[in-house]
């Protein structure tokens, strides 16, 4: 087997890390000798004993794992640390097994294989996952010209003109970059892979649930979360039918999230937030009727491809969304399997309302959302488009 390394800013140990780099690396694992580097946030690490278990399975799976811990501050600071020594292991891997590639998941991963590979000679994958620069522009985050702008702007221009391999979640996202970066992106191999899901274990109920349940799956205080969208769907919903239950799945501060959707305390006991371990996801979904996905539109979520639509529709559930998020809209539209909401207001959630009542007493709903997840979202087409593409740059 030829060696390559793997490398991300995600902990292997994240809800992210295990759907979106171990699910493919498994596959992966087969056909190459993988060295993974990771960072571990230390609220993960602290878990011993999955720590333990994670690193049986990647001894299980040839995977040589080597995980970092991660360091949020200082803000500038740790980063640039964390880069250098991921330069330096990216470097010292090589030497030490003469990896054919390196898949460098998001930017700085990128920025570091790309520097790497002018010392080494070694061929790197930039996998984007989104449009960076944007998406923390619309979080707030980052100011549209300013110095670290400019700064991220010209290492995405470097890392595309670079890249061996671009990999994008989103076609909206490719037809953004061709347009952004047309002598950067001309003539480059450009792969759109979505975030995919392991459609062996996110599978339909055996059995309609017993309660009418809504549910929303994932972060919604990340800043580039609609909670007032999701507080107006709510409130509407509950007024509508009084049997509705909502359940928010979700590591933020139920607090926190509470005091965003539901300022005022009336959902009470219908609403419940909790998170849900990674394993234990599709389980929660399985217990629900839909599930409601709110957005922040604009350039900044051109590349994204929620995790949790492909988990959602694995489970036979229709999704309840808002346009101009990478490719949500025509995947609702082209496959049915769902809801587009106009606006917050409560005439607009109505009409979403009206719109989800109707879908649910299609006979056929659960298994198109079914059918929309494998088409769209399937691991295994995941995992063969990255074959594919290792294939082409180690030989």
């Amino acid at each position: 087997m030829r060696a390559t390394l793997y490398v991300t800013r995600n902990g292997l140990l994240e809800p992210l890390g295990q759907s979106q780099v171990l699910a493919y690396l498994r596959g992966l694992s087969q056909h190459y000798r993988i060295t993974l580097i990771t960072h571990e946030k230390a609220a993960d690490w602290s878990d011993a004993a999955r720590v333990a278990a994670l690193r049986d399975e990647c001894a299980r799976l040839g995977i040589r794992w080597l995980p970092q811990r991660f360091h949020p501050r200082p803000r500038l600071i740790a980063p640039a640390i964390s880069m250098a020594r991921m330069g330096w292991l990216l470097w010292r891997e090589q030497r030490r097994q003469g990896a054919a590639l390196i898949h460098a998941r998001s930017y700085l991963p990128a920025a570091m294989a790309m520097v790497v590979g002018r010392f080494t000679g070694m061929p790197f994958i930039f996998d984007m996952r989104a449009l960076w620069p944007e998406e923390m522009i619309t979080a707030g985050r980052l100011r549209r010209g300013s110095l670290m702008h400019r700064a991220i702007v010209g290492l995405e221009r470097a890392c595309l003109r670079r890249a061996a391999v671009v990999v994008s979640l989103t076609d909206a996202a490719v037809v953004h970059l061709r347009h952004v970066y047309p002598a950067e992106m001309a003539g480059k191999t450009v792969a759109v892979i979505p975030t995919c899901a392991d459609l062996d274990r996110f599978v339909p109920a055996p059995s309609p649930p017993d309660r009418h349940e809504i549910g929303c799956l994932g972060t919604v205080l990340s800043g580039w979360f609609k909670t007032d969208w999701l507080a107006a769907f709510l409130r509407v919903a509950a007024q509508q039918n009084r049997d509705t239950v909502f359940v928010l799945t979700t590591r933020d501060d139920p607090g926190g999230v509470r005091a965003a959707v539901d300022p005022d305390g009336r959902l009470g006991a219908r609403l419940e937030i909790a998170p849900a371990a990674s394993d234990r996801v599709q389980e929660v979904l399985q217990r629900q009727t839909a599930s409601v996905m709110f957005f922040e539109e604009g350039l900044g979520k051109l590349g994204s491809s929620p995790t949790r639509m492909a988990e959602i529709l694995g489970c036979g559930l229709p999704v309840v969304a808002n346009a101009g998020v990478g490719d949500v809209a025509r995947i609702i539209r082209d496959h049915r399997v769902g809801v587009l909401v106009e606006g917050p207001s409560d005439a607009a959630m109505q009409q979403a309302l009206s719109e989800l009542d109707a879908l649910l007493r299609e006979p056929d709903l659960a298994l198109r959302c079914r059918k929309a997840a494998e088409d769209v979202f399937s691991l295994k087409v995941g995992t063969e488009k990255y074959v594919r593409l290792y294939d082409e740059l180690a030989s």
